[in-house]
């Protein structure tokens, strides 16, 4: 088992420019949803539209889980293909107008976008995750041929959530 550190795992976490969200509807159906996220102060933002189903299951059950995918690639070899590291966890999710968001994540996720009531679509949301529990990694912080083995590749850290 690779031996990885909260911060080193949100180091990658800052990095990463797509997510994928787990959640359950009002009606207990599980969903899942690509995201772009931005970190700040140890929670990944990103937005939505008040009247998306994303924020409706999320108001409905703020309990999600993430999973980030890292590509991997096999230096001068770009053509071989290499599977995804990956860092998942648990977390809780809060939903708030896009002005209360932190400046910064509000910059990076709202360019070009009017922040307030978006005609017949609502208003932005900004929806900031929480970690709770511990970060499970694959792949990350070792190379792609130490990947082969996967008692090695596997990874566990505190969420600091």
């Amino acid at each position: 088992m690779v031996d990885l550190t909260t911060d080193d795992v949100w180091r990658v976490l800052q990095k990463q420019n797509f997510m994928v969200v787990g959640m359950v509807s009002a009606r207990g159906e599980a969903r899942t949803a690509g995201v772009m996220p931005y970190t700040v102060d140890r929670r990944l933002w990103f937005t939505t539209n008040e009247n998306e189903w994303k924020a409706r299951h999320i108001a409905a059950n703020p309990r999600v889980s993430v999973t980030v995918a890292i590509p991997k690639r096999v230096p001068l070899l770009a053509w071989i293909k290499v599977p995804a590291a990956t860092i998942t966890f648990s977390g809780v999710a809060e939903l708030v107008p896009a002005s209360h968001m932190p400046a910064a994540a509000r910059t990076a996720l709202t360019k070009g976008i009017t922040l307030g009531d978006e005609g017949s679509g609502g208003q932005l949301l900004g929806i900031a995750i929480r970690p709770v529990g511990d970060f499970i990694t694959y792949g990350v912080g070792v190379s792609v041929v130490k990947m082969l083995d996967t008692e090695a590749a596997r990874g566990r850290a505190p969420s600091g959530g």
